[in-house]
């Protein structure tokens, strides 16, 4: 059986204030697939307007998050690096997974039932569909492994879902037109078009939780700035959160089994982990028994020796906004040559005039 060219494809929403769990929890992992893939990564701006229209500044929001990309070490040059309204493609191929997809499917979707609440009827139709383009983005490419956060994996499995349908349903016309590849699905021979994405999910902290409460992820829309560290904080703001954020008065313990049961203390701990490439066990090791009046000092010049160079990169390229939109402009261009040869077999397969 043939395979599919291996591409990672992911994304990043231009909603407020980028922060340490966005970082941890997806950029460095960007930039580290990097090494040994062919990586496209996304600004999805017309993502951002599922839930909320009316945005202060989009275009510097994102700008912001290209600038993130940029400033922790993705390389557009090699890679692509663009915003997702730059691609028209992506809401093209959404429209065909929109007939594709089931409403049923779009309703048991966690997030849309966190999102709309007791107030279903009233949310937009784009928040209903919102997998559907998020599946859309991805197969465009016919991308096969996507870096996601837990709270994205039912997604993922939905643009499987909709990729398996697509490959059935059109499975004749995708083998007529000398498009795909013969796989199986279970034990069925399906000749496919997209490939049934893999998701990459994993790393030392996938969850970074708030440092006001160590049960509630960290979070952009927390009301309290206190809650996270953004990347574009300055060394007195990390200092400031880290000596600020939520602890208990017990010394920390040895071994990773002590703390259970203490969620600030394993969030700070595997905050840690993450930004020293370390295990838990191993900050443990050196840190137990310890106060957190002294493991927290520790950490802020842990942190800040981390984030300091990424805080004054995107600053700088935040200076010249011109150097951050060609950017973009390059990587939409190279992305929609892509994505308009998918399109055109797409509109093949289907039977769409062209």
């Amino acid at each position: 059986m043939n395979a599919f060219k291996p591409l990672v494809f992911s994304g990043v929403q231009p909603t407020g204030n980028l922060h340490l769990g966005n970082y941890l929890g997806a950029i460095r992992k960007f930039v580290a697939l990097q090494e040994d893939n062919d990586c496209i990564y996304c600004v999805v701006d017309m993502h951002a307007i599922t839930a909320q229209l009316v945005h202060s500044d989009l275009k510097a929001q994102t700008r912001s998050i290209a600038a993130a990309f940029i400033a922790a070490g993705i390389d557009p040059v090699k890679h692509i690096v663009f915003n997702q309204s730059a691609v028209p493609q992506h809401a093209e191929l959404a429209w065909v997974f929109n007939c594709v997809a089931r409403i049923g499917w779009m309703e048991r979707m966690t997030q849309f039932k966190d999102k709309s609440g007791k107030n279903a009827e009233q949310v937009s139709l784009g928040l209903l569909a919102y997998p559907s383009l998020m599946a859309a983005d991805i197969l465009v490419y016919r991308a096969t492994h996507v870096p996601v956060g837990d709270d994205q994996k039912q997604h993922l499995e939905l643009a499987r879902d909709i990729a398996q349908k697509f490959n059935i349903d059109f499975g004749d016309h995708i083998r007529k037109a000398g498009l795909g590849l013969d796989t199986t699905v279970g034990d069925e021979p399906v000749h496919a078009y997209f490939p049934m994405v893999e998701p990459l999910i994993g790393g030392p902290a996938p969850r970074v939780m708030s440092l006001k409460d160590g049960t509630k992820k960290m979070s952009k829309s927390d009301p309290s700035d206190l809650s996270r560290i953004n990347l574009m904080d300055d060394v007195d703001a990390i200092s400031k959160k880290i000596k600020k954020a939520k602890t208990d008065p017990d010394a920390l313990p040895s071994e990773v089994e002590g703390l259970k049961g203490r969620a600030e203390a394993e969030n700070l701990v595997g905050i840690y982990a993450a930004l020293s490439d370390k295990t838990k066990a191993d900050v443990l090791a050196e840190f137990g028994g310890q106060q957190f009046s002294a493991f927290k000092p520790a950490l802020v010049d842990l942190a800040v020796n981390v984030l300091a160079p990424i805080n004054s990169e995107m600053r700088r390229l935040l200076d010249d906004v011109s150097h951050i939109d060609a950017i973009l402009k390059d990587g939409g261009e190279r992305a929609g040559a892509i994505a308009q040869k998918t399109m055109d077999e797409v509109r093949d397969i289907i039977g769409f005039l062209r």
